[in-house]
């Protein structure tokens, strides 16, 4: 198949210089492209990098109840900030992610979406472990706050370069099938924490053997890290078209081959400028208003989403169900988190994205209420189920949503500074759960997710942009 030279100029269409004649661009290449089993492929291998971040993050909500018996933590503390809650090991979860996505997600702007993917990886990896060997509050509070630095680097990446990769007929399923295998990890920390978290094999905690599992991501990450190529987008962005161009020709004839005849032809499409981003450009039009609303937006979704998502086994306990069957109970509904993204895969590219994410948002403030009115324990599994179900299809709504907002050159930068918000209203979560949760018991809870939500619903519904099936680079302008 005859490849296309690249013109990462900024415009459309893409003049050549001969005047006159338009010669696609790394957008128009990409987003003809069919969803053969080489795109998929590269979308797999990227959400398996992502599993062992999810791992990581939900383990937090299956651990506590370990980590309470074992003696380190107290369910509740007297005061608002005290260390040795569990509130705490949230907060310093969650305090580790702002950082990584205020702070250092525009790494991969710089340095690329492949390099930053492969050290966030091995840098969460190595402090979870050394996390899994501390013997007081404290110091498993720091090294919970360093893991948490690479999850939060490593989240915002995956995204960038996810969005990039595909094409934009695809975007709304890929997401949904990045989170489908990322959730599988759920029903996994689910299982280990109901299975290990009472025991001790060999005289060690089974919390201690639940975290150091979650520390092989190391073990695959050069696997995944030679097979997957760098952003052509962001390279062409880069002005590095030759390597662009030689990304373009691999995947290109991959396509091909399996696609079984020509490629559609090329599209005329705005294209990456090869302009330097600075932070600054975020507070300009039209780009000021989406990092507001998406401020607005990731500040109240993390209070409704981790305020259920990392309590679980706590909010079990608090109606009275024992450790063994909260554990358990919450392993049933942990099964249902990959069932999300899979209901995502057949809606996520029919319904427009702001739609599904308003949706969601209804469906918690629904179900949540009701599970807090609840006592029998088949309708607290089942309600479970359906709050998971929406806060999973809100995840992956968002998680699309936010990186089709800003342009090539500075999505990363922007998408973890509108995300970081979210990492830092979780980290106080964890202290306002645990307050309501001790005053106002688990009805206390579901209001403030359900205020939380209706939050939610009026950002994106009034205020956000349609996204479906549009190129990158024209929806940024």
């Amino acid at each position: 198949m005859a490849s296309l030279p690249i013109d990462a100029t900024h415009g459309s269409p893409n003049s050549s210089a001969g005047g006159g004649e338009t010669t696609p661009g790394v957008n128009a290449r990409i987003d003809r492209l069919p969803a053969t089993r080489s795109v998929w492929m590269l979308v797999f291998l990227l959400s398996i990098g992502g599993w062992f971040e999810f791992y990581d993050l939900f383990f937090t909500a299956y651990v506590g109840p370990g980590l309470v018996k074992s003696g380190l933590y107290s369910t509740t503390t007297a005061s608002f900030f005290g260390v040795s809650g569990l509130g705490a090991f949230v907060a310093a979860s969650f305090a580790g992610l702002f950082i990584g996505t205020f702070f250092l997600a525009g790494l991969a702007d710089k340095y690329g979406r492949r390099t930053v993917f492969t050290v966030s990886l091995l840098w969460y990896s190595a402090a979870t472990l050394v996390m899994a060997l501390q013997t007081t509050a404290p110091a498993i509070n720091l090294w919970r706050l360093i893991a948490g630095i690479g999850v939060g680097v490593e989240l915002v990446t995956i995204d960038t370069y996810v969005s990039e990769l595909v094409p934009k007929h695809l975007r709304g399923r890929a997401f949904a099938f990045v989170h489908l295998v990322q959730y599988t990890a759920v029903p996994s920390v689910a299982f280990l924490a109901w299975w290990l978290v009472p025991q001790k094999p060999f005289g060690i905690d089974g919390w201690r053997w639940v975290v150091i599992i979650g520390a092989l991501g190391a073990v695959v990450v050069w696997a995944i890290r030679r097979r997957v190529p760098e952003s052509p987008r962001w390279l062409a962005q880069q002005g590095r078209t030759a390597e662009a161009e030689k990304v373009l020709q691999a995947l290109e004839a991959k396509v091909a081959a399996q696609y079984g005849r020509a490629l559609p032809p090329p599209v005329a499409a705005l294209e990456p400028a090869t302009t330097k981003a600075a932070f600054r450009e975020i507070w300009q039009p039209p780009y000021r208003k989406r990092a507001i609303t998406m401020l607005v937006f990731n500040f109240f979704q993390a209070i409704g989403f981790y305020g259920f998502a990392s309590w679980v086994p706590t909010l079990l306990v608090s109606k009275g169900v024992t450790i063994t069957h909260s554990l358990l109970y919450s392993f049933v509904i942990a099964i249902s988190n990959p069932f999300g993204p899979l209901l995502g895969m057949a809606i996520a590219d029919r319904i427009e994205r702001k739609t599904l994410i308003v949706l969601s948002a209804f469906g918690i403030v629904v179900f949540g209420s009701l599970f807090a009115m609840q006592t029998s324990p088949v309708m607290l599994m089942i309600l479970g189920v359906l709050i998971t179900l929406c806060g999973t299809l809100l995840s992956v709504g968002y998680h699309a949503y936010q990186t089709e907002l800003f342009p090539t050159r500075l999505r990363a930068r922007a998408v973890g500074f509108v995300y970081s918000i979210s990492r830092l209203s979780a980290m106080f979560s964890g202290f306002m759960i645990a307050f309501a949760l001790r005053h106002f018991e688990v009805t206390g809870v579901f209001a403030l997710i359900s205020v939380s939500m209706v939050m939610v619903m009026g950002a994106i519904g009034i205020f956000g942009p349609r996204t479906n099936n549009r190129n990158l680079d024209e929806i940024s302008q």
